[in-house]
């Protein structure tokens, strides 16, 4: 599946331009009444949407928003009957991910990022659904490389690798563990520098995954998950260097998030070569080609054929 980053990468120079300006002109005064525009495969679209999209159109610079707004959200609908049809569910949790990632992308912290998205007019709920259609459609492609003999199986990236006169990657395993200050986020301007602290005075005494449970026993509100094993090709970009550079037995520092005040514990480090490895290599190599948008266009294209399109 492609990056949410490479998905949205067209729209970030617009958001921290837009970021960078202060003071902010005043959100548009978009009609409150929303009206039934389009149905889409029994899925209403409303003008309340189509309004949402063009005022993200003119964030990027866009001109003629309106009527590129109205074919976007069609296209969004038509897709996302085919993302339901495959059983391909998005959580919430990996959109803030993604949303929190992109703000970062972009050198914008997240409530700011949302004061650029609710002053323009486009909303963080508009925005974070444009991102959950724009994940499930990554993963729809995947399926249909799959089927189409696209996706190759490790054992045969390795011998295409081999056969290129590559040798097999190696790549570091990393065992984390996410510990967790949640701060409710009512109450989060009176309690996250507090959480703040304490979460730096207990990642000071992190001293490995085994006693960090015993740590948080007697301190409210904090969670700790296990993460299991993770490669470095799959560590979240937003925590990515900070955890390459801290030793095992370490923590990194202490960052805010949606959830809280948070940092992740290395519990342990190898190097591994194996052919998972080179699978993620290769294809991370292979990711972003004009195939696959091509495939993207065409694939849309047939199902937005077959689509039933009600024009209210």
């Amino acid at each position: 599946m492609g990056s949410i980053k490479s998905v949205l990468r067209p729209y970030a120079i617009a958001l921290a331009l837009a970021g960078a300006v202060a003071p902010f002109a005043a959100a548009p005064a978009f009609a409150q009444a929303s009206e039934i525009r389009y149905i889409v495969n029994n899925v209403p679209v409303t003008s309340y949407d189509i309004q949402r999209r063009a005022a993200f159109l003119r964030l990027q610079g866009t001109g003629n928003a309106n009527s590129a707004a109205e074919e976007q959200m069609i296209e969004q609908a038509v897709r996302a009957a085919e993302i339901k049809r495959r059983n391909i569910n998005i959580s919430d949790d990996q959109v803030a991910a993604a949303y929190a990632r992109f703000a970062q992308s972009n050198k914008l912290p997240v409530a700011q990022m949302d004061k650029v998205l609710n002053d323009s007019g486009v909303t963080k709920a508009h925005f974070r659904e444009f991102i959950r259609a724009q994940m499930g459609w990554s993963q729809v492609m995947s399926q249909q490389a799959g089927a189409a003999g696209g996706a190759l199986s490790e054992q045969d990236v390795v011998q295409k690798m081999l056969q290129q006169g590559g040798d097999k990657p190696k790549s570091t395993e990393y065992m984390l563990q996410q510990v967790i200050f949640v701060v409710p986020a009512a109450e989060r301007g009176a309690k996250l520098g507090q959480r703040k602290r304490e979460a730096e005075a207990m990642r000071q005494r992190f001293q490995g995954c085994e006693t960090t449970r015993e740590f948080a026993k007697g301190l409210l509100d904090v969670t700790v998950r296990d993460l299991g094993r993770v490669l470095e090709p799959e560590l979240p970009p937003d925590w990515k260097q900070q955890i390459i550079s801290t030793k095992a037995g370490g923590a990194t520092v202490v960052r805010e998030t949606d959830r809280g005040a948070e940092f992740i514990g290395i519990c342990s480090s190898r190097e591994v070569s194996d052919d998972r490895v080179a699978q993620m290599v290769f294809s991370a190599e292979q990711d972003g080609g004009g195939d696959r948008d091509a495939e993207s266009k065409k694939l849309t294209a047939e199902l937005r054929a077959k689509a039933q399109i009600i024009k209210r």
